[in-house]
């Protein structure tokens, strides 16, 4: 495998609580996977690192005692969606887990379709449609 494949962005950190919690969450809510976890030998703390396997780019999990929320809105991490009727369904289960902290809301071209959760430990994901991130990434410039 190339070493190109760790170029740019790769993770973003976060502390959490209870590592189980954010994996449950991330898998039901961003897709998400474990695709490495380990102890670290210096420290002792769990490490998990999650992704969705559409891009190298890993949610990395530290279990820490306490957790003073980094991303809270407008400061998060966004999953773009298939479909609207897919954020709907996420979000009506969102609303039932009582996480759900902002409702599904259409603010038009670039903005798209989106709402806000909150995970396990009070950090930010917006759900989304409809940004066209991804499109405007690779547009040449």
């Amino acid at each position: 495998m190339s070493a190109n494949i760790d170029l740019g962005l790769t993770h973003i950190a976060l502390p959490v609580a209870d590592i189980d919690s954010s994996i449950e969450f991330y898998a039901t809510y961003a897709s998400m996977q474990v695709i490495h976890r380990r102890i670290d030998g210096e420290t002792g703390v769990g490490v998990v690192w999650l992704c969705d396997r559409t891009r190298p780019f890993a949610i990395v999990l530290i279990q820490t005692a306490t957790v003073h929320p980094v991303l809270s809105p407008l400061a998060h991490l966004g999953v773009g969606c298939e479909s609207r009727e897919q954020m709907d369904l996420l979000c009506e289960r969102a609303k039932q887990d009582g996480v759900l902290l902002q409702p599904p809301q259409d603010s038009g071209y670039p903005i798209g379709y989106w709402a806000f959760l909150r995970d396990p430990d009070g950090h930010t994901l917006e759900l989304s449609h409809g940004q066209e991130i991804g499109l405007a990434a690779v547009k040449p410039l």
